[in-house]
């Protein structure tokens, strides 16, 4: 099937792997969006990056496939939209929610954002990643940079000789990255070291980059089964109700889910994400799989069934993974966790910046590795980096987990949802949330909920 009309499922050409021991102005390690954004603008910068992705191209990843309205700028700015627009898209319209009893209400996205093709897509990470790191690795190569694919990066090295696992007798405060280790090839490839004292953790919630600051350095926990959701996606076709190449995106808070949701997000051809999240502490504790709740949804809950009778699961398809929230942590003095110090900083999921709430964490992943390039381009102290992070990311974070947590009251979501299904007053609001932060916090105010709930 690969043509011209599906190059993402083609390999990148990336060029040589460079010679051992070479200096760069930055190491950018994983090339998903955020790691391809932070190479793209440092490229872009005038700098030279060597940007190293795990796979090999054409790759998968597991995600809900929304890329939201924060991520268009972004990828507009490094040449990726009108060629995203000339592939099969959904275009998100809006979004369809309904409560455990059943009650549906539709949020449509602001008609302004929607003409102007700026509320958002869904389309598969397949594609979207590989359309991105094909543009940005070109911006890297054009800057005197080098990418390399099938690298495992094995260890990072700071400049008191470690290699990350020990942070010797030194102040930890003091050390500052110099570079990486990475294999090329395979288990029994060639190991390389290349050096740098700016480096972006990129390679997703196991980033190496992340560990060595987060772990192997400061011996501080990377994961918290309180803010790591477990998310399960298969991709489906003909289901019913969503064939079209535009309209809404379905958030479902089913009862045998809550406390989570299931999701239908149209891709793009008659093509569906489905698929099932839940946060993990909160699986332990119930000792649920979310295969399993997904299957008997779609055989047997009265919503779906019928949209179901007729579809069929895309083969190899099936795949779980991981999600870390960006949610606030309690008593941490660092939010959402450590990510940076001396030469480094993390972006994306690699820094723990998935929204709490909707599982999004593409736009998140772009707004950082911007961030990211521009504080070593512009030669600005790693610390305002964590700083910065959380002022522009942290009001929306802190939004999000709120919601979740009303989210796993049943009672509070049939009551909600079905005020909501029956006062247009309400569903104007909703809108108004997704597209204003400042109405955001209009949320977490009693008297303004009393207020639209109640007349």
């Amino acid at each position: 099937m690969a043509n011209d009309a599906r190059s993402w499922e083609l390999p990148i050409d990336t060029g040589a792997i460079p010679k051992n021991g070479a200096d760069y102005d930055a190491i950018v390690v994983g090339g998903g969006p955020g790691g391809s954004a932070a190479a793209g603008y440092l490229a872009k910068g005038g700098k030279k990056v060597l940007f190293i992705e795990k796979g090999v191209w054409p790759r998968d990843k597991v995600c809900g496939d929304a890329v939201g309205g924060k991520s268009l700028g972004h990828v507009k700015d490094l040449g990726v939209k009108d060629k995203l627009e000339k592939t099969p898209h959904f275009r998100v319209t809006g979004i369809k929610f309904s409560s455990p009893k059943g009650h549906t209400v539709r949020v449509a996205l602001p008609e302004d954002d929607v003409e102007k093709m700026e509320a958002g897509y869904s389309l598969p990470r397949i594609q979207f990643d590989h359309l991105l790191f094909e543009e940005c690795q070109k911006h890297v190569r054009d800057a005197g940079g080098h990418v390399i694919q099938g690298g495992d990066v094995k260890s990072v090295l700071f400049d008191d000789g470690s290699g990350g696992s020990d942070p010797g007798k030194g102040s930890k405060d003091a050390r500052h990255a110099a570079g990486i280790t990475v294999q090329i090839g395979g288990k029994k490839g060639e190991v390389l070291t290349f050096n740098s004292k700016e480096i972006i953790g990129a390679g997703g919630y196991r980033c190496p980059v992340a560990k060595a600051l987060v772990e192997d350095t400061y011996e501080e926990a990377m994961v918290d089964r309180t803010h790591y959701c477990g998310g399960y996606r298969e991709y489906w076709s003909n289901v019913k109700g969503c064939t079209d190449n535009s309209g809404d995106i379905e958030i479902h808070f089913v009862d045998s889910v809550v406390p989570g949701y299931f999701w239908l997000f149209p891709v793009s051809e008659g093509v569906v994400n489905v698929g099932i999240g839940m946060v993990m502490s909160l699986m332990d504790k119930q000792k649920k799989k979310l295969k399993a709740m997904q299957k008997d949804v779609i055989a047997n809950h009265p919503l779906f069934k019928e949209r179901f009778s007729d579809a069929e699961m895309v083969p190899g398809s099936a795949k779980g993974w991981q999600l870390p929230f960006g949610s606030p942590r309690k008593k941490e003095k660092l939010q959402p966790r450590r990510n940076t110090m001396n030469g480094i900083r993390l972006v994306g999921d690699a820094a723990s910046l998935v929204d709490p709430f909707s599982g999004e964490g593409v736009g998140n992943a772009l707004v950082s590795g911007e961030m990211a390039a521009r504080h070593i381009i512009e030669q600005i102290p790693h610390n305002v980096y964590q700083d910065e992070l959380w002022s522009v990311l942290g009001p929306e974070l802190k939004n999000s987990f709120n919601m979740q947590k009303l989210s796993r009251r049943k009672w509070l979501l049939n009551w909600f949802v079905g005020k909501a299904s029956k006062k247009p007053v309400l569903q104007e609001m909703m809108t108004e949330m997704i597209a204003s932060k400042e109405a955001q916090e209009s949320l977490h105010s009693p008297w303004f909920m009393f207020k639209t709930l109640m007349f």
